[in-house]
């Protein structure tokens, strides 16, 4: 079945999600925290990562999945741009409002992408934060679309500043899944074999958490409040249990350019990341 064209620029119906603590928590954990981030796994001084919005949307990004009628076998998230409005609180619930702005054609071998816009606000009524989406739809390209306009991001000439290392465990997979994203590709081994893996893989989006984590502890250390934006994008897969290693340039104004690598390999699975703060 061919891409929905006609769902570009048609809102998507309003997306509304109840959390409590124990989300925040259970987001955290299953992004590497632990007993040496109690701000982010204790109840009593909790703070939320600013990337469990990604989770905490997650039903829109479905949404947007099934109005595009993307074939699932070949669904990947391709890139994320995060802008921060307010701190996210650590209960309430979270509406998204948004749509697909663009389709884009990568060619029939190549692909598609499939981009879509969101705001999302706090029950109190906070707009809390501002998604722009690239799904990466493998198997749909070929349509006769419009070429994406280029991402370009050039990282200082120069080794990273600060490289963290962090271990994914084997059931990260199955932990993270809990917070909501609980496509197949990432559990199920028949699927992935399907869809051209050897095993089920890392959710991209917890690689990204850990990431955001890991530029927190480097540029703001204790304060997820002051990230104001985040950007990048997903370059490649990553199995469960593969150690990873974010590399983080600094800039003048407090903020950073980074990028995570498969540490085994060296290869880049997360590329283009921009990181800015609150002045």
């Amino acid at each position: 079945m061919p891409l929905n064209l006609d769902a570009a620029e048609k809102p998507i119906p309003p997306v509304t999600r109840d959390y409590t603590w124990k989300d925040v928590v259970l987001y955290a954990l299953g992004v590497g925290a632990g007993a040496s981030e109690l701000e982010y796994c204790y109840e009593k001084r909790l703070k939320v990562l600013p990337s469990f919005s990604i989770a905490a949307s997650f039903d829109f990004l479905a949404h947007v999945a099934v109005a595009s009628q993307i074939n699932l076998a070949g669904l990947l998230h391709g890139e994320q741009r995060l802008i921060f409005h307010h701190p996210i609180p650590t209960t309430g619930a979270l509406t998204t409002r948004g749509k697909i702005t663009h389709y884009y054609d990568r060619g029939a071998d190549k692909g598609a992408l499939v981009m879509a816009e969101s705001d999302t606000w706090h029950s109190s009524g906070l707009k809390l934060f501002t998604s722009v989406a690239t799904l990466f739809a493998r198997l749909d390209g070929g349509f006769g679309g419009e070429t994406a306009p280029k991402n370009t991001v050039v990282f200082p000439d120069r080794m990273p500043d600060i490289v963290v290392d962090a271990h994914p465990s084997e059931n990260q997979a199955l932990l993270y899944r809990l917070s909501g994203d609980v496509f197949d590709l990432h559990v199920d081994p028949d699927f992935a074999r399907m869809a051209g893996f050897e095993k089920p893989i890392m959710h991209g989006l917890c690689t990204h958490g850990y990431a955001c984590r890991a530029l927190i502890q480097s540029l703001t250390p204790g304060a997820p409040e002051k990230v104001r934006r985040m950007d990048c994008r997903f370059t490649k897969s990553l199995y469960p249990g593969v150690p990873i290693q974010t590399q983080i340039w600094k800039t003048g104004d407090g903020g950073a350019f980074w990028k995570t690598l498969n540490a085994q390999t060296g290869d880049v699975v997360i590329d283009k990341g921009v990181f800015e703060l609150h002045c």
